[in-house]
Order: C-alpha cells, then structure tokens, then sequence
C-alpha cells in the first residue's frame, strides 16, 4: 500500500483511541486536530504530527477521518466557513465516523461531489475500550469501489466492518442500532425496578433472563456491567449523547412517515435522567430515574465504594 498523508479531527472518547490505532499502524504521517491539547499531546508521542489549523490539514491530507459530537460539529468542519471542503482539493477522502442525520450525510456528499472530493458515512458502534481495543464494528455508506479502498485503513479501528450500501445509509444502520439498544436499556431499568421491589435481586435477574428469551447484549452488557452495580462513568457514551442519537433516529422514522412512539418514550426517560443530573454519566444511569434514585445518593453511593 502506498504511503499516504493522513489527517484526523476530534480526538475525544472515541476519536482518540480510533487514531492511535490508525497511528500506529503506520501507513503514513498522521495529522491531527483537536480544541484539546492533551490527547494531541498523546498522538504527538505516537508519531502524530499537530495540524497548525483546519485549512493546513485539509491542504495536505489525502484522507481525512472525523471523530466528532454530531451533526452541528461536523456541519461546521466540513461545509462551514474555511471548512475541509473549502481547502479541498480533487481526489480527497473524507470519512466520517460521527453520528449524524442522515440528511445532512447526503447534503455534504452532495457538496464534496461538486468539488472532486470522495465522501463515505462510517459511524463506530460498541464501546470506548473497544475503541482502544482495535474491536469496534464500522458500518460504511459508499460507493463499493470507496468502501474497498477504505477498509485497510478502517481494519486498524475495528474487527467487523460491512458495507451497508450507498451513502447514508452507514447513518441509517447506526441509528436503527441505537434506537434499538436505547430502548432496550430502558425497558431492562423498567424491568429491574420491578424485580428489585419484588425481592429480587439485580445480579439474580440478569442469570435468569440471560437463560431465556429475554437474553440480550444489552442484558449481558449494559445491564450486567453497569445497572447491577450501578456504576456509570463518564467517560463512556453519555446520556446526551445518548438523546442525540435516538434524535437523529427519531428524524429519520419521521422522514420515512413512520410512527415510532416507543422510542419517543425511550428518548424522554433519557431526557428526564438528563434533567436529574446523569447527563454526562453512561447512559444506563437511567435506572436511576426509574427508581427514583437522585444524583446525590447516587454520587454518595460513589464516595462509599471509593473509600
């Protein structure tokens, strides 16, 4: 494979771990882009080079991947003013492994067409340390001839990664998997509140229901791991993050005239657990607003098992 300028923008929870595998594979010198200057500091001691500015990088990068919050942020990267696209230049890669609308995955395509560059949608799923364990799965919306240029380079990132077909519709399969997840965590807060005032305890439900039909990775996961010790960092994918996705998904299943009120009720327990204070927690810390728990107990619960 030949070598190649690479470039990166938004080294965060899971953008940072994404590029130091990218890094480290060693395809090519790596420039990055964060308002952070510690996780550029970090890619920086990998071999990473710091990008002075948007318009630097988008000169000399012939592939460039974005890691960022969402839809406005990659907006304002791509087609904003002094964007990427802006200092483009014909022959460019833009990859983006953000989630966004899907409309606005089809209007940036559209805009980089026009200017000679290659644009594919390829949101990440699954969690920080699959991050960092190079095990993420990558859905990819593109052209096929794209999509096989593109996997090598995606390879270092993740252990599956499908093409889904045409642009947008990576956004559209990463959508559906957390509208479903989400709604999923919710239904197993509903579902452990439940039990736990019937007498039964956290870690006893997930054995059992991890038997039967009920059986989930969200179970096995999320309810295993997080809910039944009731430990939710904030390093990991937010409760707002969390609302902005299931958003996005919400936009979607309106744009397709389909009525979704199931994960209308998911988005609002997700906003209540928000307005209770869990907005920068995991966001199974739902359970919390399922069993009344405030912020307070629950940061106190913290200090104890810390002590």
């Amino acid at each position: 494979m030949a070598k190649i300028t690479m470039g990166f923008i938004g080294l965060g929870v899971m953008g940072e771990p994404i590029c130091a595998n990218m890094t480290k594979a060693g395809f090519g010198p790596m420039q990055v882009l964060d308002l952070n200057p510690e996780p550029v500091a970090r890619m920086i001691a990998l071999g990473a080079h710091a990008a002075r500015s948007l318009a630097d990088l988008a000169k000399a990068c012939d592939i460039i991947f974005l890691s960022l919050p969402g839809g406005p942020e990659v907006e304002k990267i791509v087609l904003g003013e002094g964007g990427l696209l802006a200092g483009s230049h014909a022959g460019q890669v833009i990859v983006d492994l953000s989630t966004c609308p899907v409309t606005l995955t089809r209007e940036i395509h559209k805009a980089a067409q026009e200017k000679g560059v290659e644009f594919a949608d390829a949101p990440v799923a699954r969690t920080r340390q699959a991050a960092i364990d190079g095990t993420l799965s990558i859905m990819v919306g593109g052209t096929p001839q794209l999509f096989k240029r593109l996997q090598p380079y995606l390879d270092a990132a993740a252990e599956e990664i499908t093409h889904c077909g045409g642009i947008g519709t990576g956004q559209v399969m990463k959508l559906m998997n957390n509208m479903v997840l989400i709604q999923s965590v919710v239904a197993l807060s509903e579902a452990f509140v439940t039990a736990e005032r019937a007498g039964v305890d956290r870690s006893a439900l997930v054995d059992v229901l991890s038997l039967g039909s009920a059986d989930s990775f969200a179970l096995r996961n999320h309810g295993k791991k997080a809910m039944v010790p009731n430990i939710f960092p904030v390093n990991a994918f937010a409760t707002d993050y969390a609302i902005k996705d299931i958003s996005y998904a919400l936009e979607l299943a309106a744009d397709m005239g389909v009525d979704a009120p199931s994960a209308t009720l998911a988005k609002s327990r997700l906003e209540q657990s928000s307005q209770n204070g869990f907005g920068q927690e995991y966001f199974p810390a739902v359970i919390n607003t399922v069993s009344g728990t405030s912020k307070q107990d629950y940061d106190q619960q913290l200090e104890k098992e810390n002590d």
